[in-house]
């Protein structure tokens, strides 16, 4: 069995929650486009009134997908500034995620599991090694948002399933060797 590097555990995952996170962003928008639900309002849609909505969600979950590949590969992420008020600008924000992650080779983040990481939130320092931060933090913190998104879409009516929120599979046969 070969052995999943730092890079294959972290960069592909984020990289599918993106592009899913895109698809759900399509379906919400033709099932309210349907309803005549103005988008601003939709995109304006929280679970709770002291969450996020809809659009920071997809927001945040752009910073940690950008964020979590520079601190991996010893870059400084990208800015974007958070500008995105309808779905076609939240989509090209992700494209432009999903850009610099597939911008971000492999060997950049090769033997990087025991890199520091320190993260900043505020006035909090997070200390993790490059490991512990993708399995601690970065794809925790990345998942909770997409998965917010779905639950934000799913609640409001969007007929979207787990089959959406976990898109194509790769689920070829394994060959022994």
């Amino acid at each position: 069995m070969t052995a999943t590097t730092l890079y294959e555990a972290s960069i592909p995952v984020i990289r599918r929650s993106l592009a899913n996170l895109s698809a759900l962003l399509d379906k919400g928008a033709e099932h309210f486009a349907a309803a005549g639900v103005a988008e601003d309002e939709w995109l304006g849609y929280r679970l709770a009134d002291d969450m996020h909505p809809l659009l920071r969600q997809v927001q945040i979950a752009s910073d940690g997908a950008k964020g979590a590949a520079a601190r991996l590969s010893g870059q400084t992420p990208p800015s974007f500034p958070d500008e995105e008020t309808s779905v076609a600008e939240l989509r090209d924000r992700i494209a432009r995620t999903i850009a610099y992650l597939d911008s971000v080779p492999a060997d950049a983040i090769a033997g990087r599991e025991e890199v520091p990481i320190i993260l900043e939130i505020g006035d909090l320092a997070l200390h993790f090694t490059g490991a512990n931060y993708v399995r601690d933090f970065a794809l925790p913190n990345l998942l909770f948002h997409v998965t917010t998104a779905y639950a934000i879409l799913r609640n409001r009516g969007v007929a979207i399933g787990k089959r959406d929120f976990l898109g194509e599979l790769d689920i070829r046969p394994r060959v022994a060797a």
